[in-house]
């Protein structure tokens, strides 16, 4: 049946739809490479945003060298207390404080002194 064709009838032939038209390409190019553009912009900010941290990445690193010198300087004071505690207990001993006396020219009770000059030391 599909055959056949009726005698009066014509069958007018099926129209493809009409083409986008593309707009024509520009002539020279565009003169800004928005890719390199944006790639640059990027990099600028990711560098401010870097220097913005070197402030207090400096302030940390005094900090922390301050810390260890102080450190340093209170392990230093302690043994010279630890020094200075054990003199003071030292000084409740009977011999120490003999000792000391006699170094400033003490005599003990009962005892002659004696002076000898004409010694070298």
């Amino acid at each position: 049946m599909a055959a056949r064709a009726h005698a009066g009838t014509r069958v007018a032939p099926r129209r493809r739809p009409a083409a986008r038209r593309r707009p024509a390409p520009r002539r020279g190019g565009s003169r800004v490479h928005w890719d390199r553009l944006g790639r640059v912009a990027l990099t600028l900010v990711l560098g401010a945003i870097l220097i913005s941290y070197l402030n207090p990445l400096i302030g940390f690193v005094q900090t922390y060298h301050g810390s260890s010198v102080a450190k340093a300087h209170l392990h230093q004071l302690v043994v010279e207390n630890k020094t200075l505690h054990r003199r003071v207990q030292s000084t409740d001993d009977p011999a120490v404080l003999e000792r000391q006396a006699r170094r400033q020219g003490m005599i003990a009770p009962g005892e002659r002194a004696y002076v000898v000059h004409g010694l070298n030391r």
